[in-house]
């Protein structure tokens, strides 16, 4: 442990060192946008630490939860570690996020440091690590859109279509398939079922969130696309009727 410690450290210094850099380059865009470029690039990095994981290397998490962790398990799990340590003071300093995603950063960094701890359902762990930031980058993109006047465009819709759907199948769909099969082993230990559970509860919490937005945000199209069919078929009338006066004339 003393060892996994010093790695965690270590790599925490590093996102440390990275945002540093970030914000002396890129020092006119501001804190939280040199941030979300460290947020994306960690987002990036564990999706595809973590795909590989689940689809490559093994073992099969739906199959395989609380087995023992791999070296490359181990590696995703510290790389997110650092990073959620680092993304928590972030928001605690500055003050940007909500008590929602405190508690998701709290369950992650308590949830990854017992999975070291016990040396075992790792597997599972970076599953849920996948689950949780493949919607990342679409996250993130939207909020750099925004910030440089190109959301409201197709690229926008797109992303926002995109992550609504992504995150509804991934953190619903698949997550409780994954929770489903954590429960019904034997294998992992009661804590790490309770942080599954936990961890699947605060997703419907943002379940419930995107749901108001996508309605809020799909209803008042939808009322837009109304009033500018409306607004058509009265001028189709207006121009109907001057063309007919016209004739009488």
């Amino acid at each position: 442990m003393t060892s996994l410690a010093v790695v965690v450290l270590l790599s925490l210094s590093g996102w440390v060192t990275l945002y540093m850099i970030l914000c002396n380059v890129n020092g006119s865009r501001g804190y939280e946008w040199n941030c979300r470029l460290v947020t994306l690039l960690h987002g990036i990095l564990v999706v595809c630490i973590t795909a590989y994981i689940g689809y490559v290397d093994g073992p099969w998490p739906f199959t395989y939860p609380g087995t023992k962790n791999t070296p490359l398990q181990i590696s995703a799990m510290v790389l997110s570690l650092s990073y959620f340590i680092f993304d928590m003071v972030w928001c605690v300093y500055f003050r940007t996020e909500g008590p929602v995603m405190l508690a998701h950063h709290t369950l992650s960094i308590l949830g990854i440091m017992l999975t070291l701890w016990l040396g075992e359902s790792g597997v599972e762990s970076c599953a849920v690590l996948f689950g949780s930031e493949v919607t990342n980058p679409l996250l993130q993109a939207r909020w750099f859109l925004r910030r440089t006047g190109r959301y409201e465009t197709a690229l926008g819709e797109a992303v926002d279509l995109v992550f609504v759907l992504l995150f509804v199948l991934m953190r619903v769909f698949v997550g409780g398939a994954m929770l489903y099969c954590e429960l019904i082993s034997p294998r992992p230990r009661f804590f790490i079922k309770c942080g599954g559970v936990a961890m699947y509860a605060l997703s419907w919490v943002f379940m419930v969130d995107i749901w108001r937005f996508a309605r809020r945000k799909y209803g008042s199209k939808r009322a837009q696309w109304r009033e500018r069919g409306a607004r058509s078929t009265r001028n189709g009338a207006v121009v109907g009727d001057d063309v007919h006066e016209g004739k009488l004339d």
